[in-house]
C-alpha cells in the first residue's frame, strides 16, 4: 500500500515536472534564448497570496528557514518536480530478489 502511494505520489509529480517545462520551453522558443523560470516565481505568478503567507509564517518562526526554502524554491520548477519524482520512484520501487545458488541469503 505505502509502495502504492509513493508511485502514485512519482506520477503526480512527473507529470508536474512535464507541464513546468513544457511551459518553459515554450517561454524559451518565444524569446529565441534558453529560459527556466525559477518555482518561486511561478508560485508568485500563480498564487500570490500564499507565496507571501508562506513568507510571512516562515519568517515569523525564523528568517534562516524562509532563506533555506527561498533558495530551495529558487531552483527551476521542472528540475524539482522531476527529482522528486525521482525520489518518490525509488522509494516505492520493488526490489527484486535474487534467486541462485550464490545469492544472498
Amino acid at each position: 500500500m505505502i509502495r502504492f502511494i509513493f508511485r502514485a505520489l512519482s506520477l503526480i509529480f512527473l507529470a508536474v515536472a512535464i507541464i513546468l517545462a513544457v511551459i518553459d520551453i515554450s517561454r524559451s522558443v518565444a524569446v529565441s534564448a534558453f529560459v527556466m523560470t525559477p518555482l518561486i516565481d511561478s508560485m508568485q505568478a500563480a498564487l500570490p497570496r500564499m507565496t507571501l503567507g508562506l513568507r510571512e509564517s516562515l519568517e515569523g518562526v525564523d528568517e534562516s528557514l524562509w532563506w533555506l526554502v527561498s533558495m530551495m524554491l529558487s531552483v527551476p520548477g521542472a528540475v524539482l518536480f522531476a527529482i522528486l519524482a525521482l525520489l518518490a520512484y525509488m522509494i516505492g520501487h520493488k526490489r527484486r530478489r535474487e534467486r541462485g545458488f550464490a545469492a544472498p541469503v
